[in-house]
């Protein structure tokens, strides 16, 4: 049975969710406010978090950001009202691993819940993470513990994203991956048309950690696929 944290404040949609996702065998905990489903979400664990945007308390978008503080392997899906491109990028970018838009239909809604608890299961085992908490290229150290990059032992500060793209990168140097393939990897679903996300990531990674951005040492382009990591530091 999965376990999912559903924080919405419309009593009605939380009706009609709790309904389909029992049909799944999930096991719902629902939460009206911001502030105490991100409570929720830090003493408990759950399988998948659904986040509405307006939300009293704390808006969504910072619920989400929060949880992904401390928190980079739980499903988030996010809903609102927002139609806008820009919500969505933001959405994702704040590490969410799904938007959907209200309205949205119930068959819509139970697909996007299946292919998130699939993916959790598949795990991707051919795009290995390193076994040892602790990766060492140069002056970088990216600690996955602690999630915490030191660059000539100093502290950088990176994104949920930024970071969880360093460490799939780093722990597979050499190896390259398209554009599309790092959209699925880190945030977890195809978003068909949304593979800038991942070079606006890239671009600010780079301007965090090298030296040089035009002329890269960590993150390289592979021309025409997409990035690697420095395989030969």
């Amino acid at each position: 049975m999965h376990k999912v944290l559903l924080i919405e404040d419309d009593n009605n949609i939380v009706e009609l969710l709790t309904i389909h996702l029992n049909d799944l065998s999930c096991e719902v905990v629902p939460v009206a406010n911001g502030q105490h489903g991100l409570a929720f979400a830090r003493e408990q664990s759950f399988d998948l978090v659904i986040l509405d945007i307006m939300l009293p308390g704390l808006n969504g978008m910072e619920v989400c950001r929060r949880i992904r503080q401390t928190d980079r392997h739980t499903p988030i899906l996010i809903l609102s009202a927002r139609s806008e491109e820009i919500d969505k990028v933001l959405g994702l970018e704040t590490g969410a691993d799904d938007y959907l838009t209200k309205p949205f239909s119930v068959r819509e809604f139970i697909a996007r819940v299946k292919v998130i608890f699939r993916r959790k299961e598949e795990q991707l085992p051919e795009d290995k993470i390193a076994l040892s908490s602790v990766i060492r290229f140069a002056e970088l150290e990216i600690d996955t513990d602690k999630r915490k990059v030191m660059l000539n032992e100093t502290r950088i500060d990176l994104s949920p994203k930024e970071f969880d793209l360093v460490v799939l990168l780093a722990s597979n140097p050499g190896k390259s991956y398209s554009r599309k393939r790092l959209l699925n990897l880190v945030w977890g679903y195809d978003f068909e048309g949304y593979e800038h996300t991942v070079n606006s990531h890239i671009n600010r990674l780079r301007g965090k950690i090298e030296q040089d951005i035009s002329n890269p040492k960590f993150i390289l382009t592979t021309w025409g696929v997409g990035y690697r990591f420095n395989e030969e530091l």
